[in-house]
């Protein structure tokens, strides 16, 4: 900036020539200016934590506390989401390299398959049947996906010599994004994805037709996974929190809220809320939950190093808006979408909670599987409501063999069966119980073993079911008895989602009068979330929630109060 000043300000004095820019000969010398110009160094980008930090201290004397607050929170959650983006590059590398360790289980090698499906793929909607797109196979995707307001942008996250792009990148590329997504009355594109999938099947062709529309939907499609920055919604009590949060993550709260802002059938989509939560919501189609939860380990990892790589000083050029035309057509598809949506968003109940009393630690003091344990009290707090059990799933990974997915521990054994009965049953003694429940937890371990060597029970008899519908012979009778309708209506479906990070996954359930139940045994406590429909009368997440951390309880007295009980 250059200053002028009043005459009445100068003192004229007797200067020697200025000592910043030393004369020399008066005569012309070419090319001196240039040579100068490239010796001299290239402005250097400071590392991105520096500038953030150092902006903060600045900020100190000048805002009061709580605009401080709101800052720091700001600049973290834009950081979070760059170091997070990068962190899922950065296990992407171990995938394409087939650098990741091969897992096993008891010895035996698992199939990895399963991680090598989950990037740069999508599900595809068919008038008859969907389909799995990995796009990777072929020429390997370079862009992520960004949706903003309900405005996607494409987003490339190599460099030409193929290097990722460094934290600080991507920062600066998130904040074009930002800046220029800031309108919040565009069409939310994304919640067609939201549909029955019939429904969606039709939405779908008639999007397309559009050429601009079919590209657009392409480039969601083929990317590597979707960042979904999220707009603020409703604050709630700390209580109410974790799981408004799990909400947010499964459906986005409605149309009003952040439903718009995703595409459902991306494979990944990683979400951050500007109150700086954060977590994904991935389609199931591709893979089970132990490769997003290893995926997940890794980004924490990866986010919570300080390692500060100092960014090429290469001009990037702005994130690519997606565009959509939005026909008299479309925009009906999407007012249909949006109503039932908000009917499914109503309906649905999550319930999270941290279970304080103790974690897997304890119960492997017991000499118990902690898994075990936990299902059957799921069993008693299930019984103690409805006062019978219920067919209950449990997922079993196939992966000791090849592309091999899931069957089903059936929780429900004739052990637990006698075990809740007995739990409550004032005549009989402490002793007895417990050798009741250590029967019990002997028989739900013995089934997962069964189950993941491929010998349980419920895909041998699917498989059995589709072959006689596709042959179109008479469907067996085992299949048309009563028995088998309740058998396979799992009033409990449940899984373990195990993380070395202290995080929840969850899912509704799978019957109408039904519970979604999944949890994540930490050393000290248990995170558990529990799904229910309110249109249901007979279900309720936060009462099966308070009976379970009661049934788990009780079993945790009764083993203390009887001596030489460990199992």
């Amino acid at each position: 900036m250059l200053a002028l000043l009043g005459r009445s300000a100068l003192r004229f004095t007797a200067l020697k020539p200025g000592c910043l820019v030393r004369p020399v000969a008066p005569t012309k010398l070419p090319g001196r200016y240039l040579a100068h110009q490239k010796s001299l160094p290239r402005l250097p980008v400071p590392p991105l934590q520096q500038t953030l930090e150092r902006y903060l201290l600045a900020l100190e004397p000048i805002v009061s506390q709580e605009e401080l607050e709101s800052t720091k929170q700001i600049v973290k959650e834009f950081g979070q989401k760059a170091k997070l983006i990068s962190g899922v590059l950065d296990f992407k590398t171990m995938i394409d390299n087939e650098t990741l360790p091969v897992e096993s289980l008891g010895g035996n090698p698992l199939c990895m398959n399963q991680y090598y499906q989950i990037l740069s793929s999508c599900r595809i909607p068919g008038s008859k049947s969907d389909s799995v797109v990995n796009y990777s196979q072929t020429k390997k995707p370079t862009h992520i996906t960004v949706v903003h307001n309900f405005q996607f942008f494409e987003l490339f996250v190599y460099n030409s010599d193929g290097t990722p792009l460094t934290v600080d990148q991507i920062y600066m590329q998130l904040e074009k994004i930002w800046h220029s997504s800031l309108q919040t009355n565009k069409e939310p594109i994304g919640i067609l994805t939201t549909g029955h999938r019939n429904s969606w099947a039709n939405a779908y062709n008639n999007l397309i037709k559009d050429k601009v529309n079919k590209e657009s939907v392409k480039c969601i499609q083929k990317s590597i996974f979707t960042v979904c920055l999220d707009a603020p919604v409703p604050k709630v009590s700390d209580e109410l929190y974790m799981s408004h949060v799990a909400a947010q993550m499964l459906h986005g709260g409605g149309s009003r809220w952040n439903s718009g802002n995703r595409w459902f059938d991306k494979t990944l989509q990683f979400i951050v809320g500007e109150d700086g939560s954060c977590g994904l919501v991935y389609e199931h189609s591709p893979a089970e939950g132990p490769p997003i939860v290893a995926l997940l380990d890794h980004v924490f990892e990866y986010c919570n190093t300080s390692v500060m790589v100092r960014s090429p000083m290469i001009p990037l050029a702005m994130p690519r808006k997606l565009r959509f035309n939005i026909t008299p057509d479309i925009k009906r598809d999407i007012e249909k979408a949006k109503q039932n949506l908000n009917m499914m968003v109503r309906d649905v109940d999550i319930k999270c909670f941290v279970f304080q009393h103790f974690g897997k630690d304890y119960v492997k003091s017991q000499k118990m599987s902690p898994d075990a344990l936990i299902q059957v009290a799921l069993q008693l707090a299930y019984y103690r409501i409805y006062g019978e059990p219920c067919a209950t799933y449990e997922s079993a990974s196939l992966r000791m063999f090849h592309l091999g997915r899931t069957d089903t521990i059936r929780s429900a054994t004739v052990g637990s069966s006698v075990f809740v009965r007995a739990m409550d049953n004032p005549q009989l003694q402490s002793q007895e119980k417990v050798a009741l429940l250590k029967k019990a937890v002997q028989m739900h371990r013995a089934y997962t073993d069964m189950a993941i060597r491929g010998q349980a029970i419920d895909r041998h008899l699917l498989g059995l079911k589709l072959q006689a519908i596709e042959d179109l012979v008479r469907i067996p009778e085992i299949f048309m008895d009563t028995s088998y309708a309740v058998a396979f209506h799992f009033n409990l479906s449940t899984s373990q989602v195990p993380a070395k990070i202290d995080c929840l996954m969850c899912f509704g359930p799978v019957v109408p009068d039904g519970y979604g139940v999944c949890y994540n045994p930490m050393e000290d406590h248990i995170n558990f979330a529990v799904s229910a429909f309110n249109s249901c009368a007979e279900t309720n997440a936060a009462k099966l929630a308070h009976f379970l951390e009661q049934a788990l309880v009780d079993m945790r007295e009764l083993l203390i109060q009887t001596p030489n009980s460990k199992l």
